[in-house]
């Protein structure tokens, strides 16, 4: 009993806490060290540091708590909307679309402002990293619509070996449908769609859109690898991260999910 009474609290890295607590990564909240704007006990916070629940700790002299309420958001992004706080020129961001409540959220990962559809928000740091580090390869699924139709050569070159995009190879897994039923009235959900063999071609119509599954998440990856070989993306549009899909949420609305 004596032994247990003088174990010490369990110590938790710094920057894991921070990136927690504040929802960056870990390299930013390092960076926050640097710059002198974390203090624990008092006293300029250095870097490698380790905290227990007895410690206190202030970001910008506010403290930041040792228990922490975690909230995790699916958002359905509209066009011209951008996922940072501020705006950028006439486009608005999407924290116009959240109660003020949740302007603390951050985007995990992001989509560029003339994309839609859906985009997680969190203030769990450990949460974001895990859903975009590449070591743990989360797919992405995005409805893509381009100027013209896909060649058959082209589609092979992007899902079996890969298109030099400037920062490496980009390659992803394309699955060809077609116009027809795709009208106002809806599209097949990307569960159905995934279920479909890739590389299948329609018979009907034109094929001019495609399912784009994609475990990377480079900066417009999907748009410079098409315009690579030429095309140009009319639409993007992700309809799943993981393990979470947009389903039947509306445009520009969002819901509490669970982690």
């Amino acid at each position: 009993m004596n032994n247990q009474l003088n174990q010490k609290p369990q110590q938790l890295r710094l920057n894991k806490f921070l990136a927690e607590r504040l929802g960056v990564s870990r390299r930013e909240a390092d960076e926050l060290i640097l710059a002198g704007k974390v203090s624990v006990n008092g006293n300029k916070a250095e870097l490698g540091g380790k905290i227990d629940k007895n410690d206190k700790v202030c970001y910008n002299n506010k403290v930041v708590p040792f228990q922490a309420h975690f909230l995790y958001l699916a958002l359905n992004k509209p066009v011209g909307y951008v996922c940072s706080r501020r705006a950028q020129g006439e486009a608005k961001t999407i924290y116009e679309l959240l109660p003020k409540k949740y302007h603390h959220l951050k985007s995990v990962g992001r989509l560029d402002k003339d994309s839609s559809g859906l985009i997680l928000l969190t203030n769990d740091g450990d949460f974001a990293f895990k859903m975009t580090h590449p070591k743990f390869r989360k797919n992405k699924v995005y409805e893509v619509e381009l100027d013209q139709p896909l060649e058959p050569l082209h589609q092979q070159m992007i899902s079996d070996y890969g298109v030099e995009i400037g920062d490496g190879a980009s390659q992803f897994k394309i699955i060809k449908i077609t116009s027809a039923g795709d009208g106002a009235g809806g599209t097949p959900t990307a569960r159905s769609r995934q279920a479909s063999t890739v590389g299948e071609t329609a018979t009907a119509g034109p094929a001019e859109k495609y399912i784009v599954i994609l475990s990377e998440g480079r900066n417009r990856q999907i748009r410079r690898t098409f315009a690579a070989l030429g095309y140009e993306v009319t639409k993007l549009h992700r309809t799943q991260f993981g393990k979470y899909e947009l389903g039947d949420l509306q445009s520009g609305k969002y819901v509490i999910i669970e982690p």
